[in-house]
């Protein structure tokens, strides 16, 4: 295999430049050219459709036939002037990724190009060889995808595309967009409602959401020399250059020119698809960056991140480089994640998490602050959920992403509003406009935005006028993560609402109710706040002493997705009925299992074939070596110390694939999938990864340079 590793550096060197020629200097020329949303929608429809149109999404109600006739026909001539051919349902199914079916607007029977509504509106994909943990078995291969008018529809390539729900013949989600729309609908009106007890012309409230994604960036010759790369998205294998990211020098660096070029290519298809890309930069360790976007819908925002991820990967080829999402590709170097930046929007705009100088404001600043905090403190264990994943468990908590433990970090200054909030809940206070003076609420103006600092080391943390986040794993779908936030804070609205009322009813003032519930909501979610260092063994163990949970394995993490409180919350706002979250949690525990079985046969092909067959062969050349000194009376002693090493290596490397090999085929007559998964983790990621990479990188140090197999971490990473 070494001749493949010289060969991609071979090819490395003589990379030439991939011209990026923009549409125009300026992106509003062209931003959204391809996207039918809104904008593109009164351009082409009646006034009357229209109106149908926007009423339909803002409400969430079902788009009437005409009306989907209508807009069928605007969207089908809007994309064939665009040259396009063809339609797809496009849909997250449980995969992670994305999937479409195309289909032609030629209609063979007629000899005429059309899309009529009802296609519009509702397609039926073959649902039996998507992941449905058990809804449906494999002869059962009806589905159903839904189309979702909320979320523009946009032209990719020759095909339109359009963004739908995905369900099964009998109703179960079978995506992951169907859960979001629902958890977004059940905070959509929770928030309302409280709103209207502090301005009653608020009649809806978005969640937004701003996504920030990291991502490696290696020569597509390199990565395609790596096995474990290719097959499992990240090296198994490798040890530290000498030179890695200690030296603090790539972060917000100089981007190197072919990656400048790559990120000017996609940002450009971005841009004419409507997808607001703003940020672009080096990310801390060598080639690692980051894209970001400006707020949008979480639901807009959710489809925009994988179709980003999509863009990437597709215009990274013609550059001859490959996109690397996964969350830790590189051993001993920062990982990536996904940093969510959520907040609550009136539908006229106002953060509802940003406080202001007005005092009336700034109370309904602090309710939707202190119930978000306190949802946190109730469902941290569905949160962690959320956020499980395979790729994730090696990057919490390795000193460059926040900890297992969920937790939530306010700044210096809102901990003392808070605390005077808690502590002076007691006095008695006159009504009227005094009360803020007495609460000290008067002093929240102060914070304004960026009145206080960051803790990188937080899991979900308030960043000015908005929470971030950001322990989301970079290649998860955002949308599992955020139907659980957006559910959780939904289901505490609610509760604050019921608990103003009931002391309303007992005569008390608004405000001063509102005072007292979100006093009671401080004292009792104190424990999820913490302002520390995340990394440290201290808050490891403060954490244990709040009760806070430090699950630090996706199979256990799930168990808190499966818990009568999750199944309560989740069928009390009908996002997920048991039979769906039944069905997911074992979809989750087979995507688990087949991640480290797969990395687990990469390790065993990689170590058996290729590392052990090289350093044989090397140790045979210092065997030969080593006897021509002693023939010749020279001293071997330094010589015969590496073959001894050397050979102590391969033993364990043997040693450790065979054990590994047999815990496989003992852990595989599992029935139970739990159980398989908890084997999977304990047993073989946990027990024989680290001690089979621990030899292999050892050999990497003693075999010669030009013998070694795999290209190395100092290839990769820093020739580009």
């Amino acid at each position: 295999m070494a001749h493949l590793r010289f060969n991609a550096l071979n090819l490395v060197q003589t990379r030439k430049k991939v011209e990026v020629v923009s549409p125009s200097d300026k992106i509003s020329d062209y931003f959204g050219e391809l996207a039918f949303g809104l904008e593109q929608m009164e351009k082409t429809l009646s006034p009357e459709v229209f109106e149908k149109v926007k009423h339909a999404i803002r409400k969430r109600k079902r788009i009437d036939p005409d009306t989907a006739d209508a807009v069928a026909a605007a969207v089908r001539n809007w994309a064939m002037s665009k040259q396009v051919s063809h339609y797809t349902h496009w849909f997250q199914p449980l995969t992670g990724a994305t999937a479409e079916k195309h289909d032609a607007f030629f209609d063979p029977s007629k000899g005429i190009e059309r899309l009529k509504g009802g296609e519009l509106v509702q397609q039926e994909p073959d649902a039996s060889s998507f992941p449905s943990g058990g809804i449906r078995s494999t002869f059962e291969a009806r589905g159903y995808t839904a189309w979702d008018p909320s979320s523009p529809m946009f032209v990719y390539g020759s095909t339109l595309c359009i963004p739908t729900i995905f369900v099964s013949f009998t109703s179960e989600a079978l995506d992951y967009k169907a859960p979001l729309l629902k958890a977004l609908d059940a905070i959509d009106k929770a928030a309302t409602r409280v709103c209207k007890v502090f301005d009653r012309n608020i009649t809806k409230v978005n969640a937004t959401l701003g996504w920030e994604q990291e991502y490696f960036v290696i020569d597509k010759a390199l990565h395609d020399a790596r096995p474990d790369l290719v097959l499992a998205g990240r090296t198994v294998f490798g040890h530290n250059p000498a030179r890695g990211q200690q030296l603090d020098d790539h972060y917000f660096g100089s981007i190197p020119p072919r990656v400048y070029d790559f990120m000017k290519d996609f940002e450009i298809h971005a841009h004419r698809l409507g997808i607001p890309l703003r940020t672009r930069h080096n990310e801390v360790a060598p080639s690692q960056f980051e894209v970001a976007p400006m707020f949008d819908l979480v639901n807009v925002a959710t489809d925009q991140n994988q179709l980003v991820k999509d863009i990437m990967e597709r215009v990274s080829q013609k550059h001859d480089l490959k996109v690397l999402f996964h969350e830790k590709p590189f051993a001993g170097l920062n990982g990536n994640g996904k940093h969510n930046n959520w907040s609550l929007s009136t539908e006229t705009g106002i953060n509802l998490l940003q406080p202001t100088s007005s005092a009336r404001d700034n109370l309904m600043f602090l309710t939707f602050f202190v119930v978000t905090i306190k949802a946190v403190y109730e469902y941290a264990d569905l949160l962690r959920a959320g956020i499980a994943s395979d790729g994730n468990d090696f990057r919490l908590g390795a000193n460059e992403a926040p900890p297992a433990i969920i937790s939530v970090f306010i700044g210096s200054t809102l901990t003392k509003v808070l605390d005077e909030l808690e502590s002076n809940g007691n006095l008695a206070i006159e009504k009227g406009d005094n009360i803020y003076m007495k609460l000290g609420i008067d002093q929240i103006p102060e914070i304004i935005l960026d009145n206080t600092d960051r803790n990188r080391t937080s899991p979900f943390a308030f960043t000015g006028n908005k929470f971030e986040l950001r322990a989301v794993g970079s290649d998860t779908n955002v949308s599992n993560p955020m139907m659980v936030l957006n559910l959780i804070v939904a289901n505490q609205l609610d509760d604050f609402h019921k608990k103003v009322d009931k002391q309303i009813e007992k005569g008390e003032d608004r405000r001063l109710a509102t005072v007292d519930v979100l006093r009671n909501y401080i004292k009792t979610s104190k424990s999820i706040r913490f302002e520390g260092d995340g990394y440290s063994e201290e808050w490891l163990k403060e954490a244990k002493k709040r009760g806070l949970s430090n699950v630090t394995d996706t199979p256990r993490a799930l168990d808190f997705f499966k818990s009568d409180k999750a199944i309560k919350l989740f069928e009390k706002y009908k996002v997920l009925n048991r039979k769906e979250i039944e069905a997911r949690h074992e979809i989750m525990l087979e995507n688990y299992i087949m991640k480290v079985q797969i990395e687990s046969r990469v390790i065993g092909d990689l170590a058996i074939n290729h590392i052990i067959p090289t350093s044989i062969s090397y140790q045979n050349k210092l065997i030969q070596n080593a006897n021509g000194l002693n023939n010749l009376g020279i001293d071997a002693k330094e010589i015969l110390k590496n073959i001894k090493l050397i050979s102590g290596y391969i033993n364990d490397i043997g040693r450790f694939v065979n054990q590994m090999t047999e815990e496989r085929k003992r852990i595989n007559k599992i029935q139970d999938t739990r159980e398989r998964a908890i084997a999977y983790c304990d047993d073989v990621r946990n027990k024989y990864f680290e001690k089979i990479r621990y030899a292999v990188d050892k050999l990497e140090l003693l075999v010669d340079d030009e013998d070694w197999p795999l290209v190395k971490y100092r290839e990769m990473l820093f020739l580009r």
